[in-house]
């Protein structure tokens, strides 16, 4: 299973690299000033020049493998054993994130009414084809957070090719991306340019969507005309009974490993770093308290902010709502946490940063498979041989070798059913299920194909 020798980098793979990097240098010279005749054009040569290359790369890498984990050297690799590429390569994510949520003016993005440049004005004729309006920092990220899920995608089911739920998983992960979150809402928007905002991702519900029933956003729903209030319904739908009754048959791998964004990324861009995470008694301390502190906050706020919605104050307990109560939400747990935090510490503290310690969505999901859902990982200890690539390779920080060396179910509130810990075992000692309540929690005796 294990082999520290480096890829042998043939001619495809050079050439996809060399693709790859002509669409990054692209992107990268608008940032200096560097203007264009024709963005429309250099946009298309430079997504498809990402596209096509890391596809060409990542095919010849992994196609010409046995099929299977190797371990291939990651905790001698620099960039994914916390060296100095691994150092770099975080500190220029958090930067890019830093600048994007405070600062989107460096990208281009025009101020009072001023026109776009640089960076985010490439992306004005994609923007203007589906929106009717110019490029916005959130329409660039969200179009380069698409193009990042599609082709590591593809790089993830070659890698993972010997696994039917791995590929079935990520096609869906990669439809949903495109279709829900990038397609749908940015055409419905054009379509509907004249209402104003609120969110139009159809997966991203309540307490994940925190500013859902902040009042400005209510309101655009109610004014919205029909398609606000079919919003509105779906999204109290959502939460209320679609993720509770999902999260009971299936637990909350559902929506975190098979629909959500934030996981999506977490998937393919995260893979290479997924060992990372933190395994300790320590670490699970930390991440519920934080997770679960984080959901009572939410929680908490939404009630206030209901409150002033309802009662028609903009105060609660003589503070402003939005200066003392959704603003620091939003700036400390909705940007710096999910976004700075939750991506750039990729090569430093794992791939699930945000899933782990700070998603409320999670947080709300993971009490109802803990206690009360018919998702578990059996286990076969009889059969385990204490590789440990299960743990190795579990993102949420689990030590699942415990559970299947004593013969335990694995029953983790934390647990997002990625079911990568499965795929690694050489031994079959895993197994994800959806069976009866009774029984699942505590040891297990029989495995069944």
């Amino acid at each position: 299973m294990v082999d520290i020798q480096p890829y042998k980098t043939g001619f495809l793979q050079k050439l996809g690299l060399s693709l790859s990097a002509l669409g990054l240098l692209i992107l990268a010279v608008t940032l200096f000033g560097v203007e264009f005749e024709n963005n429309g054009l250099l946009l298309t040569v430079s997504l498809l020049s990402i596209f096509v290359g890391t596809s060409i790369y990542a095919i010849k890498t992994y196609i010409s493998l046995p099929a299977g984990i190797k371990n291939h050297g990651i905790w001698f690799n620099s960039l994914t054993s916390k060296g100095l590429l691994g150092w770099i390569t975080a500190v220029i994510l958090t930067g890019f994130y830093v600048v994007l949520y405070w600062f989107p003016e460096y990208l281009g993005q025009g101020v009072k009414g001023a026109a776009n440049t640089n960076l985010i004005a490439l992306f004005n004729p994609l923007s203007d084809l589906f929106t009717g309006k110019p490029a916005t920092q959130w329409f660039v990220y969200g179009t380069l957070y698409t193009l990042i899920i599609t082709t590591l995608g593809i790089k993830f089911i070659l890698k993972y090719r010997h696994n039917r739920y791995q590929i079935i998983r990520t096609i869906v992960v990669i439809i949903a991306q495109l279709f829900l979150a990038y397609l749908i809402p940015n055409i419905m928007e054009g379509l509907n340019s004249d209402k104003a905002y609120f969110a139009m991702d159809i997966k991203y519900f309540w307490p994940l969507n925190y500013y859902f029933f902040n009042d400005w956003h209510l309101n655009n729903m109610v004014h919205g005309g029909s398609l606000g209030m079919v919003y509105l319904v779906w999204g109290i739908i959502g939460f209320l009974v679609i993720t509770p009754f999902l999260t009971y048959y299936f637990g909350k791998r559902w929506y975190c490993s098979w629909v959500c964004g934030c996981g999506g990324l977490a998937e393919t861009a995260g893979d290479p770093f997924r060992h990372l995470s933190d395994k300790s008694v320590r670490a699970w301390k930390i991440e519920r308290y934080l997770i679960y502190g984080i959901l009572l906050l939410i929680t908490l706020i939404t009630l206030v902010v209901l409150y002033g919605y309802f009662s028609g104050s903009s105060t609660f307990l003589g503070l402003d709502i939005y200066t003392y109560f959704t603003h620091p939400y939003g700036f400390l747990i909705g940007a710096a946490f999910s976004g700075v935090v939750g991506v750039g510490f990729y090569p430093i503290l794992g791939s699930r940063v945000w899933c782990r310690f700070g998603c409320p969505m999670a947080a709300y999901m993971g009490i109802i498979q803990r206690f009360k859902s018919r998702f578990r990982i059996t286990t076969n200890g009889g059969q385990c041989i204490s590789c440990g690539n299960c743990s190795t390779y579990c993102e949420m920080g689990i030590d699942v070798r415990a559970y299947a060396q004593k013969g335990e179910n694995i029953v983790r509130a934390s647990c997002v059913g990625c079911g990568i810990c499965s795929a690694v075992c050489p031994r079959g000692v895993l197994k994800l299920e959806n069976g009866k309540l009774e029984g699942r929690i505590g040891k297990t005796f029989s495995y069944k194909k």
